[in-house]
């Protein structure tokens, strides 16, 4: 029997694949469980519409990431550090302080986001990525400054 998975179910198939199975596990299992339903004519309408809406959800994602990747490009986060004459840091900043400035300014990231991860030691501008969507990386400009 061919039905449509409605969730992931392990060893069968994933959300919203069509897939073959024997009778019994498809009734007494998967339909009765809610974990999918049965292939008919109306069913797979409704998937590819289903499948359309999430495609252009997925667009629209993808150009708000790509907005605030033009965004931050132009942006720059200053941090105050301790430093000496030489400029020699005492600390750092960390993906914590850089994302705590973003939430500042009104933009939320994830700290997992930032690829970039070793902390920041050295004065001046430096640039640190964040993957903002699959294949949209921004760029941040964090310059620290000595007191």
């Amino acid at each position: 029997m061919k039905v449509i998975l409605k969730s992931d179910v392990k060893k069968v198939g994933r959300k919203g694949e069509v897939v073959e199975v024997a009778d019994g596990y498809a009734r007494n299992f998967l339909i009765a469980r809610g974990l999918a339903v049965a292939t008919t004519a109306k069913s797979l309408e409704i998937l590819a519409e289903q499948k359309e809406q999430e495609h252009e959800e997925e667009m629209k994602r993808k150009a708000e990431a790509e907005a605030l990747a033009e965004k931050l490009t132009g942006m720059k986060f200053q941090f105050l550090v301790n430093a000496n004459d030489d400029g020699r840091v005492f600390g750092s900043v960390s993906t914590k302080q850089i994302v705590e400035e973003l939430a500042r300014q009104g933009i939320r990231i994830d700290k997992r986001k930032i690829l970039d991860t070793d902390p920041i030691v050295s004065l001046g501008v430096t640039k640190v990525r964040v993957e903002l969507y699959k294949g949209v990386i921004g760029i941040v400009n964090c310059v620290l400054k000595g007191k």
